[in-house]
């Protein structure tokens, strides 16, 4: 096989993450394990305009980008079918628990372990390493 039609196979998941270093650490560990990173966007509206353009396996999102909720881009995910996992520090607020009900959660700080078991069983498919 070669590079090319490796980097065809592997699955697109987006990444909407304010905080740089975060971003960097998740998109690195989801290039180790054989995604292809969409992003990562630090703002709301890049993440919208990237959506329709791509064919997504899944999205990572964090829910504040600078004191703004990712709703819309979580919304607008969801009407296209794509699988959504929330990465966030205040997705357990009971306000946004209740608007979030059914959508994955992935703590802050996040864990490499936890984040490809919900990448596996949100988006259906696995990791090369």
């Amino acid at each position: 096989m070669t590079e090319a039609e490796y980097l065809n196979d592997c699955p697109n998941i987006l990444l909407l993450e304010d905080d740089l270093l975060l971003a960097m650490d998740m998109e690195d560990h989801l290039l180790q394990t054989g995604h292809k990173i969409v992003g990562p966007f630090g703002r709301i509206a890049d993440a919208l305009d990237a959506i329709p353009r791509n064919d997504l396996a899944g999205a990572i999102v964090d829910l504040n980008l600078h004191g703004e909720l990712s709703v819309p881009v979580i919304e607008m995910l969801q009407e296209r079918d794509v699988p959504v996992i929330i990465c966030s520090s205040h997705a357990e607020l009971p306000e946004l628990k209740n608007r979030l009900k059914g959508l994955p959660m992935l703590p802050k700080p996040w864990n490499p372990q936890k984040l490809n078991r919900l990448v596996e069983q949100t988006f259906g498919v696995g990791h090369a390493a």
